[in-house]
């Protein structure tokens, strides 16, 4: 019983803090889903990641407040429909609710049939076009077993980095979601390894009590 009154005192200090929170109170009135949009607005604007004409791809895409930030960043005049200077397309396991001139494809990237039809939206744009940006917010189902839950996130990352290797154009750029914690610095080597320029970032909008951060790889070194 103790443990159960604990738990519903944590659930409702979690609640208070989210309804209370500046950037989803900002969410809010600003339209998007979730306030991790401002996770990526903030890298973005730091690091000038997003151009226009981009084809960006959306990793872990639902329930899309990444999306709806890309789609804003690549309109001509910051709207969240209408003209679009770029192609997005979103990945996710789970559904997402439509956002305007974002293609959305639901299914694990890692299955043939999704690459493909990833594939064909490139080529739809031009012949052989290659991805300009690629990030990804997508997290595992935590444990709360450290081992495991590193080897959940390593997993990701390198499934990540994997795509985006293989879709990036030399100069692309990549953005995932990770952990300080086991593998941490494995993950960074791993990037250095591949890009020329990593940058770890911690986002002013990433709560800080939460072990949350971001890795942005520029530039693909050569084979």
């Amino acid at each position: 019983m103790k443990v159960k009154s604990k738990s519903k005192k944590i659930n409702k200090a979690w609640l208070n803090q989210h309804a209370n929170d500046p950037y989803v109170k900002l969410a809010q009135r600003e339209g998007y889903r979730a306030r991790a949009a401002y996770k990526l607005k903030e890298i973005d604007e730091t690091f000038k990641v997003i151009r226009p004409g981009d084809f960006v791809v959306d990793l872990g895409s639902t329930p899309g407040a990444w999306s709806q930030y890309l789609r804003r960043r690549m309109s001509p005049d910051g709207a969240a429909t209408g003209q679009l200077d770029g192609h997005i397309v979103a990945l996710d396991l789970l559904d997402m609710e439509p956002i305007d001139s974002v293609h959305f494809i639901q299914g694990d990237f890692r299955e043939d049939g999704v690459l493909e039809e990833l594939k064909a939206k490139l080529d739809e744009v031009q012949p052989g076009r290659l991805v300009d940006v690629v990030v990804s917010d997508m997290a595992p189902n935590l444990t709360g077993i450290e081992s495991s839950d590193a080897a959940r996130i390593t997993h990701l990352i390198e499934l990540a980095l994997e795509f985006a290797v293989s879709h990036l154009k030399p100069n692309g750029t990549l953005i995932v979601k990770l952990f300080h914690g086991s593998g941490y610095s494995q993950l960074v080597d791993l990037f250095r390894a591949h890009f020329v320029t990593v940058k770890p970032i911690k986002p002013k909008s990433s709560r800080i009590k939460s072990s949350e951060t971001f890795l942005l790889g520029r530039g693909l070194k050569s084979p």
